[in-house]
């Protein structure tokens, strides 16, 4: 290998504005686990800061529109013209968000891989029919999707994500790596001592109750409409039982079904904790829901087996694939057959996956072990650049 050593590569973040706490995860634990190996590479976080331009204004500044608008100058100006500046400053690059492929344009192609989550982003021109856009979104995801194409790496954190990559023919299989996520330490059947861990004080409008949790955002997929709907059907048979949702912030119609349901005196939605806190969260609930209709990993559940906590997931090959035999799982959107699923763990009818089966499962997926295999795509990547 005649590239120099150690390897110089830059880690294209989301910007923080975004708030996706699971692309800021999955870039900081690459980032903290590529500073094991100083002698290999030198890994360096690239992420602008997204300017406030319409959010400025006034009563316009406000409103959603305004942040989508300030977004998408960031993701097609001057995200692009900042990687263009830094072309000659690293020997690859790794775009850590799919829906920032676009940038792959203003990068040296053949030295720049791509980390493809899930093909969501993409679905309006892959699949025009199940997800129709309008022609301004199909313009954007066809540029995405693009650079993705162009990228001479496009890793992938499942099996089944990387089926459908084929099954597309997005890109060619050798190009492919399989890199899936870890779990951050925190997550751990025991706190870690000298912790900060507010998870008292986040459950004290509960009052001791047992509650289910369910952590992932507001968005389609997710399938809060079933969460709630499972939910509300459980506490009519246990009224003490409490939902904790965290990190979705909830639309009309999703308020209007709480309403609806008469759940609202029984959820709790509290604002984005830290990672701490978050594992306390998971550690005393009494279940944790991921009702997901489709998903490209499913932090949640090797979050939440890390924890020693019980899932109950959606039966998708995805979540599948990640919980195996550790997790329980039901039909998507069965309403009656999650209830009877989480009734019986509740009450502790039928087999369950024991404690140490979940502690097991999720003791396989390591950050460690994912920044190794990144970083090993990278070396062969420069090592076959310079022959």
């Amino acid at each position: 290998m005649t590239s120099r050593l150690p390897a110089r590569l830059a880690l294209l973040m989301d910007p923080r504005e975004e708030g996706w706490p699971s692309m800021d995860l999955v870039g900081e634990a690459l980032l903290e686990g590529l500073a094991a190996h100083p002698s290999e590479v030198h890994a360096t976080a690239v992420r602008p800061v997204m300017p406030a331009v319409l959010r400025r204004l006034p009563r316009v500044g406000a409103r959603d529109a305004a942040f989508n608008a300030d977004r998408l100058l960031t993701r097609f100006g001057l995200y692009p013209g900042r990687a263009l500046f830094t072309r000659g400053q690293y020997d690859a690059f790794h775009v850590v968000d799919h829906t920032y492929a676009q940038l792959v344009h203003a990068l040296p192609a053949a030295r720049t891989g791509v980390y493809c989550h899930d093909l969501d982003a993409f679905r309006s021109v892959l699949e025009p029919r199940r997800e129709p856009r309008p022609a301004w979104f199909r313009a954007m995801a066809r540029a995405q999707l693009a650079g993705l194409e162009r990228s001479a790496i496009v890793f992938h954190s499942t099996q089944a994500v990387r089926a459908e990559l084929l099954a597309h023919g997005v890109v060619p299989e050798s190009r492919l790596v399989w890199a899936p996520y870890g779990v951050s330490p925190e997550y751990r059947a025991e706190p870690t001592p000298g912790t900060p861990d507010t998870r008292e004080t986040v459950l004290s409008p509960l009052g001791g109750r047992p509650y289910l949790l369910h952590v992932g955002s507001a968005i389609p997929r997710k399938r809060l409409d079933v969460l709630f709907a499972v939910f509300a059907a459980l506490r009519a048979r246990a009224p003490e039982l409490r939902l904790v949702q965290q990190g979705g912030a909830l639309n009309d119609t999703q308020r209007a079904q709480v309403a609806a349901l008469g759940i609202g005196d029984a959820l709790l939605q509290p604002p984005r904790q830290e990672r701490a806190t978050l594992a306390g969260l998971y550690r005393h609930a009494a279940a944790v829901l991921v009702t997901s209709e489709a998903e490209g990993f499913g932090l949640p559940v090797i979050e939440a087996l890390a924890c020693g906590a019980p899932v109950v997931a959606s039966d998708l090959p995805v979540l599948r694939e990640v919980g195996a035999e550790a997790c329980t799982y039901c039909p998507v959107g069965d309403v009656p057959a999650w209830v009877e699923s989480v009734t019986s763990l509740l009450t502790g009818r039928g087999a369950q996956p024991s404690r140490e089966a979940r502690l097991s499962r999720a003791a396989r997926f390591t950050w460690a072990a994912h920044a190794r295999t990144v970083l090993d795509a990278y070396l062969r990547l420069l090592d076959t650049s310079t022959r």
